[in-house]
């Protein structure tokens, strides 16, 4: 078998079997492939697409090619969710508590922020003495005892995906369905789920930025999760604007204490309930999407949910404490306001523009070696569709470094768009996808 012959065939639109895509990845894994023929094999794939079986055969070789999480030493059916990116994305930290309190066990591997998206480990890390890195058997142990462990991925994960994505990115061929889906579900599958729950975000903070895009994603996604014997369904999402309010570090995790409480925005609050309704449908605990979203709101309501996530912060050394006193969260050392120049309704954010300017007040990363600031950030006063009147607070950004004040400023005030119109309310989720 040679490199040349599977790039050819896939450059003439022919189907690899199984072995050819099992060769592949594991002589480019070795380095035994080198990177030049792999850029021309991803070019091919660009252009002539991957069926459903070939996408699977590629998503399996690349989970196989590092660790494989073996979770079989936790009892009963293990959910897990992946988003493919957002602004003010804190679902996790709201929906794993949340359905571990309806009794599905979440072990569940996250990763940090890179760019304008945020990561959960981060966020997790502004929780004082919270440890996302234990042992394999610390893991297990954590998920059996208090039902949620969320730690961070290990450097042996999927590397065949590391060095393919890092090849795309230099290659122009990111935006490929079949080698984005693979990407993420390899991921996935190592990481030993039973289950997963994909929140397929669209929009202009989406890297999917319309509907189109997100659907064919979504369907390859729960394609893939199918043929490798995974319970797989998508949830398609809008990222118009930021999810909540809330954008960094601290901010999102009182933001999500705030929705534990029964207090929190009413679209992350519905996100988590539609996601978390999706993973008791998929382990069989309800009967259909209605009864999970009933027993996750009287979880929500109750105030269960907020005791597991206080068991969930102990159970990995942290501080529970922070759930009545926020102060014990990192903190900004000033909060300036954004007014808005005018009278209107808010016609568009544009989520892109917010995440950076919370990336580069230090929220985010913009290379791996960055370093987080996890009190800074932005949080909105206004969402789409509300009025503002003029002067009237648009959002505040919260800074430890006043020289990036009057930029910042500029930046949000951008990516406010205002109109005299009230426009059309805008749906949250767009589709479901099982």
């Amino acid at each position: 078998m040679r490199p040349y012959d599977i790039i050819f065939n896939k450059r003439e639109g022919k189907e690899h079997t199984k072995k050819e895509i099992d060769y592949l990845i594991e002589g480019y894994t070795k380095e035994d492939i080198p990177d030049y023929q792999l850029s021309a094999w991803a070019m091919a794939v660009f252009f002539q697409g991957m069926t459903s079986l070939e996408t699977a055969h590629l998503t399996t070789a690349m989970a196989k090619s590092g660790d494989m999480i073996d979770l079989s030493d936790i009892k009963g059916f293990k959910v897990d969710k992946h988003s493919t990116g957002g602004v003010g994305d804190t679902t996790t930290l709201v929906l794993a508590p949340l359905v571990a309190a309806a009794g599905l066990p979440v072990a569940k591997m996250s990763g940090r922020g890179l760019g304008h998206t945020g990561g959960t480990i981060d966020k997790l890390e502004s929780i004082p003495g919270f440890n996302v890195n234990l042992s394999r058997e610390e893991f297990i142990k954590t998920v059996n005892d208090k039902g949620i462990a969320v730690v961070g991925q290990t450097g042996n994960l999927t590397p065949a995906d590391k060095k393919l994505y890092s090849l795309r990115d230099v290659t122009a061929t990111v935006d490929s369905i079949p080698l984005i889906a693979s990407s993420i579900m390899s991921k996935k599958i190592a990481g030993g789920a039973d289950g997963i729950v994909l929140d397929v975000k669209t929009g202009n903070g989406a890297f999917m930025k319309n509907y189109d895009q997100a659907k064919n994603l979504a369907q390859s996604m729960v394609e893939i999760g199918k043929e490798v014997g995974r319970i797989t369904s998508a949830v398609i999402t809008d990222m118009n604007q930021p999810l909540g309010y809330a954008v960094g570090n601290s901010l999102e995790v009182k933001e999500a204490i705030e929705t534990l409480k029964g207090k929190g925005p009413s679209d992350l609050r519905e996100l988590c309930l539609t996601l978390g309704s999706n993973m008791l449908l998929n382990a069989s605990k309800v009967e259909n999407f209605d009864e999970g979203y009933k027993v996750l709101e009287d979880l929500l309501d109750s105030g269960k949910a907020l005791n597991k996530f206080k068991d969930f912060i102990l159970g990995q050394g942290g501080n529970a404490e922070v759930v009545n006193n926020y102060d014990l969260l990192p903190t900004a050392k000033e909060i300036v306001e954004v007014k808005s120049s005018e009278a209107g309704y808010i016609k568009e954010i544009n989520a892109l523009d917010v995440g950076i300017t919370a990336m580069e007040v230090g929220a985010g990363r913009e290379t791996k070696e960055d370093k987080i600031d996890h009190a800074v950030g932005v949080v909105l006063n206004k969402k789409y569709g509300e009025y503002v009147k003029k002067d009237e607070r648009l959002a505040y950004l919260h800074l430890n470094n006043l020289k990036q004040k009057d930029e910042a400023v500029n930046k949000i005030l951008d990516s406010f768009e205002i109109s005299q119109n009230k426009p059309k309310k805008r749906e949250l989720i767009y589709n479901i996808i099982r």
